[in-house]
């Protein structure tokens, strides 16, 4: 029989400090979705229950990150010459940094990009932006990511570059997508491109290299398209020992994250991971996204490839996620795919208890919901947010409409949310 965790000896780590009134991070303090933000609202629009509104320049799909009394996001030109790091006060809404991180002199090409391949930026224009890694804030001190474009340690008080480095090289051909990740005195981040695939470990004081470690998941023949992903690690702790997980095109490794050493590896094949992995119940939960196993479960306890030994369960099809990450709330896992079919799943044994169509008329979910007091958040590209009960018969709550759409996920703090939208910031707050 399978060995087993509790929770006791297999528990979530966070980044940074736990706290209910920070957002470090891509999907929160602790890297999941989860909030402990209580009171937020149902409803809400234009109208109601918005607190403050704040019009963000260019185009970016990261998401907002909370610290203190500041909100930041990251946004590009739409051609990708100019990416910017922009804080905005927590109360008021006001910008109080916008800082000017990467100009950038425009080329068909960046890194080792094929001749034969159309020029990615004009590919990314379509789904992608050049600013859709999400930020890590800690006190003190914002990172921000933009891929081979560049990486930058901020001063969040003065808005202060403290380092800089534009020298990681990747192809991204269709856009970066992964946040970085705090370990530690670590700034890890994820170049899974075109044509290289590797972590790399960054000092956050000075921004040197203090590890590099290649994926090596692929032939060299294989089209680099095919080893193209978006995903960003998840740190946990297995029996006082953390891990990194990090999804990747073709299979999802586990690593020592202080060496960058792979400790394990389950092979599910696909390509375009985008989800950030979810840990509980004494299993990982990942998948391949587009191809392959779409949703998997691991025993995280192995060595070496685990793909015949350490796999509880996976599915091959169904309606798994294939752009945003899923949520483990209690023994089911709720998900929503980009046409807009939310599901349940047990976590145990990876029976799906249920299955819902969100009413979006069209829209495409690329956000990743969240997850707080028993009702998780999923918000569309049409400007649609949709409050769900965490029941398998997936209850819909509440369907609300704003001006513009989503591609960045929220950030749930206090009692408020912070929405981003193709256009602005939002604060939605009950009663205001």
């Amino acid at each position: 029989m399978p060995i087993r965790f509790t929770l006791a000896t297999c528990l979530f780590v966070t980044l940074t400090a736990l706290s209910a009134d920070n957002w470090p991070e891509f999907r929160g303090p602790y890297g999941n979705g989860r909030s402990d933000a209580t009171n937020l609202p149902v409803t809400w629009s234009e109208t109601q229950n918005v607190r403050w509104k704040t019009a963000i320049h260019d185009k970016g799909w990261s998401s907002p990150v909370v610290w203190g009394n500041q909100v930041w996001l990251t946004t590009a030109t739409e051609e990708g010459d100019k990416c910017y790091a922009v804080a905005v006060d927590r109360e008021t809404g006001k910008v109080v940094h916008n800082v000017l991180l990467f100009e950038v002199r425009l080329s068909p090409v960046k890194g080792k990009n094929p001749p034969s391949i159309a020029a990615p930026y004009e590919q990314w224009a379509t789904f992608n932006s050049y600013a859709s890694p999400t930020a890590a804030v800690e006190e003190g001190r914002v990172y921000v990511h933009f891929g081979s474009t560049g990486t930058a340690c901020l001063d969040t008080a003065t808005g202060k570059v403290l380092w800089k480095r534009t020298d990681l090289e990747c192809c991204h051909h269709r856009g970066a997508g992964s946040s970085p990740v705090l370990f530690e005195d670590l700034v890890i981040l994820t170049f899974d491109g075109f044509d290289v695939q590797y972590l790399v470990a960054l000092n956050k004081t000075t921004g040197d290299t203090v590890w590099k470690r290649d994926r090596n998941f692929h032939s060299e023949e294989k089209n680099g398209d095919l080893k193209k992903a978006y995903a960003t690690p998840l740190v946990v702790k297995v029996k006082n020992r953390p891990l990194l997980i990090s999804p990747s095109a073709e299979a999802t490794a586990a690593y020592e994250p202080k060496t960058g050493e792979e400790v394990w590896r389950v092979v599910h094949s696909g390509m375009n991971a985008s989800l950030r992995p979810v840990f509980g119940q004494g299993l990982v939960f990942t998948g391949g996204s587009d191809g392959g196993k779409s949703l998997v479960a691991v025993r995280p306890d192995g060595t070496g490839d685990v793909t015949k030994t350490h796999t509880e369960w996976a599915h091959v099809k169904g309606a798994a996620p294939n752009r945003s990450s899923f949520l483990l709330a209690g023994d089911k896992l709720l998900m929503v795919n980009s046409g807009g079919i939310a599901t349940c799943v047990s976590a145990k044994d990876g029976k799906e208890l249920g299955r819902e169509r969100l009413d979006s008329k069209g829209g495409q979910f690329w956000a990743s919901p969240i997850f707080a007091e028993g009702k998780w958040y999923a918000f569309d590209d049409k400007g649609h947010g949709f409050v769900l009960a965490a029941d398998e018969k997936l209850t819909v709550l509440a369907t609300n409409k704003l001006e513009a759409g989503c591609r960045a996920s929220p950030a749930a703090v206090g009692s408020a949310l912070y929405v981003r939208t193709f256009t602005h910031l939002y604060r939605l707050e009950e009663g205001k």
